[in-house]
């Protein structure tokens, strides 16, 4: 993987690390996190098909899977970063 295509796929994480946080603000249920970073990563990975050269994706069913697992990655890394200062 190029560099470029990981800095994408490290953006979608992060970008939907930042919704999980405004999930948590809002008054939906911490339950929709995981499934709310997953759609949002799916699109997101859509969109870098279409916008970012070099994404690790050629086709529309890889960047949503791209991009989902990437949006699903965001929920594990708040949850290890909790479980090791518990």
């Amino acid at each position: 993987m190029e560099i470029t295509a990981a800095a994408g796929v490290t953006g979608i994480t992060v970008l939907c690390y930042l919704l999980g946080l405004g999930v948590k603000l809002s008054p939906l249920e911490d339950k929709w996190i995981p499934l709310l970073c997953g759609l949002g990563g799916a699109l997101l990975g859509l969109a870098g098909l279409y916008r970012m050269p070099g994404f690790p994706a050629d086709n529309i069913l890889d960047a949503l899977a791209v991009g989902a697992l990437s949006g699903l990655a965001a929920t594990g890394a708040d949850q290890i970063g909790k479980q090791l200062s518990a």
